[in-house]
């Protein structure tokens, strides 16, 4: 498409303190949401005839590091977005030519009703609880079999309908597990990193499996499990709980930090039926296997310190507590393809990395025209567990995710808390 007539597409407006420049089908945009990375806002695509959420990224171009952050994120949103029911579905990415505003990129995706944090706060029935525990996997385990680790799991980073659907969302940090390249240990907001991650060593795809269990757990305990100050801290916060890991782990370490982390106060740790007794959970379900053991359980194992004897994403949806909604249509669909094999390979200047995203964006549009990349999926509705689905009618309206009175929300907290000027425990001598 000729560059000009392209810009004719857009118009301007101001939202809040920022200013959208966006394509004319999306029109009474409202702001749900703001951060450091950037704004949210609701509009109603009239191409669609439907609400959408519309994220503004306003520092995508600062750096050759956030240039590829926003291809990365981009590449892999496109390969995943019409595979898995359970990973947010962008409708349309946008940016105009550059040099033109290009400064700036656009997102527009689903518009969900809240996000974790919010659900959080309610008392979820093991049904409930269960159900979004199920679809947090699903997604992840679409995924890592396009071996793409999340890398920044978080409840504000994981969004939900009324009717209990639930999507995970950004992809800023995920990136595809190559071998021989290092991996950054400066991913996920510091209260859900693996220890792997604390203690500088390298990491699998699992360290996503950590992140689910401090979730699941603040669901059950309705606050965060290890809520660290800094990387030391949230070190801490993990051995006094679970306990100082063993020596065959410690060996593991390099020398610094295995100095370190042997002189600190050895822990014996909490049984997990200390760290989440029964009056946590939910009464225990009709159904045999949703109940509070089972649940802990799952807990037992996703919180591992060593990651080796940490189970998989596979494995946690064969876990009694999971699998009573397995579905193979959802958990053994093909896996995505990644079409750039060199994404994280590339190195390039910042005008460079604008051009490709550019591309990117116009051939997702050519691919959206020709239904290669479908921007409405059919909504995936109440599951059945054992020919039944959650019964919002035996269930109180402080277990009914549908009581939320929230704002309609993309979910993302756009905060900017990953630390990466703060090393992991292995600067310390």
């Amino acid at each position: 498409m000729n560059r000009n007539k392209r810009e004719k597409e857009f118009y301007s407006l101001d939202v809040g303190d920022s200013t959208f420049t966006v394509l004319k089908r999306y029109q009474n945009l409202r702001p749900i949401g703001s951060g450091a990375q950037g704004i949210v806002c609701s509009a109603y695509d009239h191409n669609l005839e439907r609400n959408v959420a519309i994220k503004k990224l306003s520092r995508p171009f600062q750096n050759q590091t956030h240039a590829k952050r926003a291809y990365r994120e981009l590449v892999l949103m496109k390969c995943v977005n019409h595979k898995n029911e359970h990973v947010i579905a962008t409708i349309s990415p946008h940016t105009l030519p550059p040099p033109t505003l290009c400064a700036t990129r656009y997102l527009v995706m689903e518009l969900m009703d809240a996000n974790l944090c919010q659900v959080i706060q309610m008392e979820l029935d093991h049904e409930r609880l269960s159900y979004l525990l199920y679809q947090m996997l699903c997604g992840i385990k679409h995924l890592h079999s396009a071996g793409i680790i999340h890398r920044d799991l978080k409840p504000s980073n994981i969004v939900v309908k009324s009717d209990c659907t639930l999507k995970i969302l950004d992809f800023g940090l995920a990136r595809t597990a190559a071998t021989g390249l290092l991996m950054t240990p400066y991913v996920v907001t510091r209260y859900y990193r693996a220890p792997e991650v604390i203690l500088g060593m390298g990491y699998q795809a699992n360290v996503d499996i950590w992140s689910v269990g401090c979730i699941m757990a603040e669901m059950v305990r309705h606050k965060i499990l290890f809520p660290g100050r800094d990387y030391i801290d949230q070190w801490n916060k993990v051995i006094e709980q679970l306990g100082t890991p063993s020596q065959e782990f410690l060996m593991k370490l390099n020398q610094s930090v295995r100095t370190y982390v042997e002189n600190r106060p050895r822990y014996a740790g909490y049984s997990f039926e200390k760290l989440f007794p029964d009056v946590l959970f939910p009464p225990d379900s009709e159904h045999s296997k949703l109940k509070a053991s089972q649940a802990r359980d799952l807990l037992s194992k996703m919180l591992v310190i060593d990651a080796s004897k940490r189970i998989s994403v596979e494995e946690a949806l064969q876990h009694p507590y999971i699998n009573v909604w397995y579905d193979p249509a959802e958990v053994e669909a093909p896996p995505p393809l990644i079409s750039d094999q060199k994404l994280e390979e590339r190195e390039h200047t910042v005008e460079e990395w604008k051009e490709l995203i550019y591309k990117e964006v116009l051939d997702w549009e050519e691919r959206t025209k020709s239904n290669v990349i479908r921007g409405q999926p059919t909504p995936l509705g109440a599951a059945v567990i054992n020919g039944s689905q959650p019964s919002s009618s035996s269930s109180s309206s402080a277990n009914d995710v549908s009581s939320m009175s929230t704002d309609a929300t993309l979910a993302s907290d756009t905060d900017n808390s990953l630390e990466a000027s703060a090393g992991a425990l292995g600067c310390c001598r």
